[in-house]
């Protein structure tokens, strides 16, 4: 299986994504699930202006690669990508971009909804909201939580 797990500034291509996960995997997938994920302008009751994210280098991408791990184990898994943005971002940005190929689509969808679940609450990132003169630091939701915990019950989506 093949893994790519990027951490950075710059704004990313989902069809140069795509394109390099197609000619990786060939003709042996049968299916790719994606997941882009976009900065809203309205998250937490009032009109976000900025979004900043900060990283550890290092722990991070670690982090993730758990995650991954934690997939793998559960789906059989051709090919994964998942690029996350940090810095500071605007309502309507790329911040995160998940792909997950597989020889089934009902693999490569639980993987796809499984990573993001994950990133939002494992992986080890520091998110601070501004809105107007107010910034506030944010944490993963309890909807987050419980979305991510459903994994672990018997019976999970996908398993």
């Amino acid at each position: 299986m093949t893994v790519s797990i990027r951490v950075q500034r710059e704004d990313f291509s989902l069809a140069d994504e795509w394109t390099a996960l197609r000619a990786r995997t060939g003709t042996g997938s049968g299916a790719i699930a994606a997941f882009a994920g976009l900065v809203r302008e309205d998250a937490r009751g009032g009109p976000t202006e900025t979004l900043f994210l900060e990283h550890y280098p290092g722990m991070t991408e670690s982090s993730i690669a758990d995650i991954v791990r934690e997939a793998e184990e559960r789906w059989p898994l051709d090919d994964v990508v998942i690029v996350h943005r940090v810095g500071e971002l605007k309502p309507g940005d790329q911040i995160v971009l998940v792909l997950v190929a597989s020889g089934h689509r009902a693999a490569a969808f639980a993987a796809c909804e499984f990573l993001m679940d994950y990133l939002k609450t494992r992986a080890v990132f520091w998110k601070k909201e501004t809105r107007g003169a107010a910034s506030e630091w944010i944490r993963s939701t309890e909807d987050d939580f419980e979305r991510a915990a459903s994994w672990s019950e018997p019976g999970a989506a996908g398993d």
